[in-house]
């Protein structure tokens, strides 16, 4: 059965992600753009790097040309926002991506993209849902490639210039080039390497790249920038002495980041960074958009400029929504995704690497000054998270506590409110808050903490972790 989670549908391979599941999909995506009456526009699709990639686009692309709808399969692997990108630049109604983005190597799966190049939210999900119920095994046509080659139904394309150019034209280049930064990147073996290095060096920034080569097993790692998974990462910036290290996750669309004195960056912190270096020293002005897992500094920031801050649940596609609603300056997530606005309406690890790197430049200060002079200005606040792995027996059991019991540890600290918007957030009147929701990627219940002080964070995750009893 295909579902859609927060990122798109994931499954296994050899599972779940079958060709009969990708020709599925593509059949009723098929349908729903003919009821919609928009086939006449077209599809376009990408692929990132992961065992099958290339090929899922190509058995998807050959059932919408089988179905009447001209299909622009992207020529190589390529990060997530530039199927985005190029969604919103062409008006497509639909696009595709075939990417499980930072799952493990194991995982594959597709994102559907609609009109303005946003994430497919929970209606048109649903809907999509709804037509794969009702496409049978002997529905699905496909035709050959090589055919649609020739007949023009499926059209090869390479819009990464397009794609890199539009970030370039929104950077400040010159101040890059002036300062001559020395950039530490690591690809994670995913799609980052060509476009974002591309970037740098344009900048005439000296690049050292680690992990650059194609893996579809990821090196045996996630690829998802951590503290754990980008040790390598943190050295080469001690050794070399490098200005900042960027990891970008297998799809790009997610970075992680090594500071100049080899911290990692929570991706909190790359937000907070960001919101204020645009705001303060590129004078914008406007709200800014968190889910709600994602840290409360950003209220904090918003705050000492006198504006707001929009919480939303997990699942880029709410921030998108209310970034256009409120026309906030930025939007993301604590998992390392965000947009800025004028840009797509979805995460880009590409622009947001690109931007940090401005940011070094315009400003004259390392990331850890700048850092430094956000907790003098605006405070500080203190982040605990944990993860824990459950079978569907222990997911139900701790959802008849938490979300319908409505049932709470004994907790120390006075609540102010509590919301159950998306898992159970509980407010605390000193500005701490705490909350335990299941991830919608992955079979994990994950648990995020801020308060005014570490210790503080930790009790209050180790009650949660006694109270359900998840370990």
């Amino acid at each position: 059965m295909i579902q859609f989670g927060t990122g798109g549908w994931r499954a296994v391979i050899g599972d779940e992600f079958t060709k009969e599941n990708i020709q599925l999909l593509a059949k009723a995506l098929s349908n729903k753009m003919k009821d919609e009456e928009v086939e006449e526009k077209g599809m376009v699709i990408g692929y990132d790097r992961r065992f099958l990639s290339k090929e899922a686009m190509q058995w998807a692309g050959r059932v919408f040309a089988a179905e009447g709808i001209k299909t622009y399969l992207i020529n190589r692997s390529s990060p997530t926002p530039l199927i985005m990108f190029y969604v919103m630049k062409h008006e497509f109604p639909y696009g595709m991506m075939v990417t499980a983005s930072h799952n493990p190597a194991i995982y594959n799966g597709i994102k559907v993209f609609t009109e303005g190049g946003r994430d497919a939210d929970e209606f048109q999900t649903k809907a999509l849902e709804e037509y794969i119920s009702h496409v049978k095994k002997e529905d699905v046509r496909e035709m050959e490639y090589e055919e649609a080659l020739k007949n023009g139904m499926i059209v090869e394309i390479n819009p990464l210039n397009e794609y890199l150019d539009n970030i370039i034209s929104a950077v400040d280049m010159k101040a890059i080039r002036d300062r001559g930064l020395k950039v530490a990147l690591d690809p994670m073996y995913g799609v980052s390497e060509t476009s974002l290095k591309t970037i740098l060096l344009t900048a005439r920034c000296e690049v050292e790249t680690i992990h650059d080569r194609h893996d579809t097993l990821f090196g045996g790692k996630l690829p998802a920038p951590s503290a754990h998974t980008l040790r390598a990462l943190q050295n080469h910036v001690i050794d070399k002495r490098c200005d900042i290290g960027i990891a970008t996750d297998g799809d790009a669309d997610r970075i992680g980041v090594i500071d100049d004195t080899g911290r990692f960056l929570h991706p909190n912190d790359i937000l907070v960074l960001l919101y204020y270096y645009l705001v303060k020293y590129k004078g914008w002005h406007g709200p800014v958009v968190r889910n709600i897992a994602t840290t409360h500094m950003l209220d904090k920031v918003a705050e000492r400029f006198g504006e707001k801050c929009y919480e939303v649940p997990v699942g880029f596609k709410y921030i998108s929504a209310k970034m256009q609603e409120t026309d906030a300056v930025i939007g993301g997530e604590s998992s390392g995704g965000l947009t800025v606005r004028g840009h797509i309406k979805g995460k880009d690890g590409i622009y947001a690497a690109s931007l940090l790197v401005e940011m070094i430049a315009v400003t004259g200060k390392k990331l850890s000054e700048i850092a430094k002079e956000i907790e003098t200005e605006c405070g500080s606040i203190y982040m605990e998270e944990r993860d824990y792995k459950f079978n569907q027996e222990k997911k139900e059991q701790i959802y008849q506590i938490l979300m319908l019991d409505k049932e709470l540890p004994e907790l120390n600290f006075d609540i102010d409110k509590i919301s159950y918007l998306d898992g159970c957030k509980v407010y605390f009147k000193n500005g701490g808050w705490i909350i335990a929701r299941f991830s919608g990627t992955e079979p994990l219940l994950r648990i995020f903490c801020e308060m005014p002080n570490p210790e503080d964070a930790k009790q209050l995750c180790n009650l949660y972790e006694e109270f359900l009893k998840l370990k």
